[in-house]
């Protein structure tokens, strides 16, 4: 939950800020722009650093460096926040230094790994908390969110597929609240019975020429369910969900505000309500006119 607290209000401020008419993009490398953002980006990096090891860490007990097999917890649906965060913090460091008229390679060496490094710091803090530890699968999961957005840089040029996250609440938190969360706010970082990670793929970003609207997307989507704990306990039943669902990408929208070109762009990380199909070897098939 810190990881995902922390970095997703930097992804929001810095996407509100990147889109701000005030930042116009330079055509160039702006050494002053570029200044600015090593200045800024490193003291915020610091701040936040001592910020979330005094708010998070100062009250448990150090050890030394240790790790921690936690793969198996809630079904693997933390790691999927690990990939989302990592991809989506990589993807507003590659716009600043694209603000900035940074090289195309630059942005992807520096900007897009801006996730992994940050999260990866974060993870040797666990690792030196008795409470934690050091998680190689969430090493691997940071990776791949930052191999996403590269990958995709790389052959497209372009991000054709997002990550999205869409909740609603559940029965669950209710049974387990210091864990799963005691108010709606809480439920959406902890409970993970309501969360849902999509892979959201612009269907006319494939396919061009087609006449397919440029906002339509087709996304595949991870759930999972029954989980009162991290961990399986006796009579456990949890189970995971596939989901196969309508979406908006919310950029491709045509509109001549600026504010509204903001306001898409800073939310469009979220998954939006649509028909969709799912999937789970419990509850076979299920149709929703609105999955969200």
């Amino acid at each position: 939950m810190k990881r995902f607290i922390v970095i997703f209000l930097i992804f929001s401020a810095s996407n509100l800020i990147a889109q701000h008419s005030f930042w116009k993009k330079s055509d160039t490398l702006d050494l002053k722009k570029r200044k600015t953002l090593v200045i800024g980006g490193s003291s915020a990096y610091v701040l936040s650093m001592v910020g979330i090891n005094q708010l998070w860490y100062a009250g448990f007990d150090r050890s030394s460096l240790h790790s921690v097999d936690d793969n198996q917890e809630w079904l693997q649906m933390d790691k999927f926040g690990h990939i989302m965060t990592s991809y989506y913090v990589g993807k507003v460091g590659m716009e600043l230094l694209d603000w900035a008229g940074e090289s195309r390679k630059n942005q992807l060496i520096y900007g897009a790994s801006l996730g992994f490094v940050f999260l990866s710091t974060v993870e040797m803090f666990d690792g030196y908390s008795k409470e934690w530890g050091f998680s190689f699968g969430d090493i691997a999961a940071n990776a791949s969110g930052t191999g996403l957005l590269i990958g995709q840089e790389l052959l497209w040029k372009e991000q054709r597929i997002q990550l999205k996250y869409s909740f609603h609440q559940t029965r669950f938190a209710k049974q387990n609240p210091e864990l799963l969360g005691e108010n709606f706010i809480e439920n959406t970082l902890k409970d993970y019975n309501g969360q849902t990670y999509w892979l959201s793929a612009n269907i006319w970003s494939f396919k061009k020429e087609s006449k397919f609207p440029k906002w339509l997307n087709i996304a595949f989507g991870y759930g999972a369910e029954n989980m009162i704990t991290a961990n399986v306990t006796p009579n456990d039943n949890r189970f995971r969900q596939y989901y196969l669902g309508l979406d908006v990408d919310l950029t491709k929208i045509k509109t001549k505000s600026k504010f509204l070109k903001t306001v898409f762009s800073a939310v469009n990380f979220i998954k939006i309500p649509a028909p969709t199909i799912s999937y789970s070897p419990e509850e076979k098939f299920k149709i929703y006119a609105f999955y969200f």
